[in-house]
């Protein structure tokens, strides 16, 4: 029997696996996936050295390079590329984590949109990039004109690390800056909007091009982003953590039905929370203001409770208030000058601890001119799309403990736990963190307390589509009477052979705590085995402490099943992670 695909040039099993690829989108998306396959076809076409990219430099181009952990660098990069075509500046788009380090001696006009992740870490899949230019004996870079816009948080005291490390060596290197480097915080789209037209003007400069009449340029956003997020319905609400368990976690389960919204295993869904109200009458209670004054907030007039409730972030720290505050307590300003002080206040205290700690005299709008903008909060979804249409799962832990003799709480787990209100969200792609595209690779998914999520939603969509690669995950949290999430799905998985194996550690059920590393370093040979057969690894969770001890328990198996040397070892690991084979998904 002939093959209805048998006048193809693509084999039939080409021809299914792309069918499964594009299952579930829409005409847009299919149409740019047309689109993006036409030109794969016309690059393979073209001479060799005719094609844009950043292997080929071209003297007369600027290149974006852009490196980003949640997606937010790359579509600025994006931006500014649309920007640049529509001013007819010729402009080149790289991410990082496809760059050989060593093409920026090559390029003469390079511009970077650099995310700071984690402890003050470049995002996935970068780390060497940054780690060749930080080298003593790194190529000189007289020839480069450069400008670099940073991303971060400043709830963090390493608030736009990578960013200001890269543009202050790119300077001891010899490049030339074109423009100030700009920080931004989670709030980036107006500074981000200001640097990238800096970069234009001297762009448009150097190749004499006149500035176009209309200079609003900005992308046009997608029905449901981050600026317009879908109002979603709250359809579950379940504890998950047993009695007696010193956390609270929840199932949550989200409608997205006439949303539009479309997911895959490993993107984040983005909540637009609102504080908690017992929190906001504590600021107004500890500065003495009355929360019915007028404060203006951007081009509106609101109420400072509502400011607060609904507009500026009150549960974690950020820089701003912190120097306005340093420069009215000396005992704060001290605290600038130490590293280590000022990243323990960052992890420790929240607004109404310095506001109650050291009081000082804040009048209505100073106070919210001082806070910055209350951000959106990522949760791993925790559900496969195909397995559950037109929803999405999350695995939330709710954050409300008490310190310094106050309660604390965080803003987004109590408004989800609260309950009985709409839920603002939208999708936030994570490229970094697939399956793999192989149905048949095995993976090895480890992760501690809710970095159970993405693996709960990779499980269910191998499932639901027969995807035939073994499935082990490592897992770990504090007691396993209390605290094994998700258990009945998991001993069920493990039962009908979805899963291949499981082991946990639960690190307060045994007079020794026990921990996920623990357990990878017992499991050394099988591990080592899997890699062999070509394995995939994840890690989801702590970036602090879970995610490093993990990296170090994989190198001690390279070390003792491999027989590579620790130096080797490290560059295994890096290979597995260029390859797509290591990837971190680490907060």
């Amino acid at each position: 029997m002939t093959s209805p695909h048998a006048a193809l040039p693509i084999p039939e099993a080409g021809i299914l696996e792309l069918r499964e690829t594009v299952r579930g989108f829409d005409r847009e998306q299919l149409l740019w996936s047309s689109g993006y396959l036409a030109g794969l076809a016309n690059a393979a076409e073209a001479p060799r050295g005719a094609v844009a990219s950043a292997t080929t430099p071209d003297p007369d181009a600027w290149t974006i390079l852009y490196a980003t952990e949640t997606g937010n660098s790359r579509r600025i990069a994006e931006s500014l590329a649309q920007r640049a075509s529509e001013s007819n500046v010729k402009a080149k788009l790289e991410d990082l984590t496809n760059v050989r380090p060593r093409l920026l001696s090559r390029l003469e006009r390079a511009v970077f949109v650099v995310a700071t992740h984690g402890l003050g870490d470049p995002p996935e899949g970068t780390e060497a990039f940054f780690e060749f230019w930080h080298r003593d004996d790194a190529p000189r870079l007289e020839g480069l004109e450069y400008s670099v816009l940073a991303l971060g948080d400043s709830s963090y005291a390493d608030f736009c690390e990578i960013g200001r490390r890269l543009d202050t060596r790119l300077t001891e290197l010899g490049a030339t800056r074109i423009a100030a480097r700009v920080d931004c915080d989670v709030d980036f789209d107006d500074d981000a909007d200001r640097w990238s037209s800096a970069v234009l003007d001297r762009a448009r400069r150097d190749s004499d091009i006149a500035a176009p009449a209309r200079t609003v340029l900005r992308a046009v956003p997608s029905a449901v982003s981050r600026s317009h997020p879908f109002a979603s319905r709250l359809l579950a609400n379940q504890r998950i953590t047993g009695p007696g368990s010193s956390k609270d976690v929840r199932h949550i389960e989200l409608d997205l039905a006439s949303s539009g919204l479309r997911y895959l295993p490993g993107d984040s869904l983005g909540v637009i929370p609102e504080n908690p109200p017992a929190l906001v009458d504590a600021v107004l209670k500890a500065t003495g203001i009355d929360g019915g004054t007028t404060v203006r907030l951007d081009d509106d007039s609101v109420p400072l409770a509502e400011a607060l409730r609904a507009h500026r972030e009150i549960t974690a720290l950020s820089r701003p208030l912190v120097d306005k505050l340093a420069a009215r307590r000396p005992a704060v300003s001290a605290i600038l000058d130490d590293r280590d002080r000022l990243r323990e206040l960052f992890r420790m205290h929240q607004v109404i601890d310095l506001l109650s700690e050291w009081p000082a005299r804040w009048g209505a709008q100073e106070l919210v001119d001082a806070l910055r903008k209350l951000p959106p909060r990522l949760y791993s979804i925790a559900s496969s799309p195909d397995a559950n249409p037109d929803e999405a799962h999350l695995t939330v832990a709710v954050v409300e403990y008490e310190r310094f003799g106050r309660l604390h709480w965080g803003a987004a787990s109590n408004f989800l736990a609260a309950g009985g209100h709409a839920i603002p969200v939208y999708v936030e792609a994570n490229e970094q963190f697939r399956l793999p595209a192989d149905p048949d690779t095995p993976i090895v998914m480890i992760g501690a307390g809710t970095g159970i999520a993405p693996y709960r939603a990779f499980v269910e969509h191998r499932r639901e589509h027969g995807h035939r690669g073994d499935n082990w995950l490592i897992f770990g949290d504090r007691n396993f009477a209390s605290d094994f999430l998700y258990q009945l799905e998991w001993l069920r998985y493990r039962k009908e052979g979805t899963l291949a194996r499981i082991d946990v550690a639960f690190s307060r059920d045994g007079s020794e705590k026990v921990y996920v590393q623990h357990r990878i370093v017992e499991q050394a040979r099988r591990l080592h085995d899997w890699l062999e057969r070509g394995a995939h690894l994840y890690v989801c969770g702590d970036a602090e402490r879970m995610a490093g001890d993990v990296n170090d328990a994989l190198l001690r198996v390279l070390e003792q099943e491999a027989g590579l040397s620790p130096e080797r070892s490290i560059e295994r690991l890096a290979e597995l992670k260029a390859g797509g084979r290591y990837r971190r998904d680490v907060y």
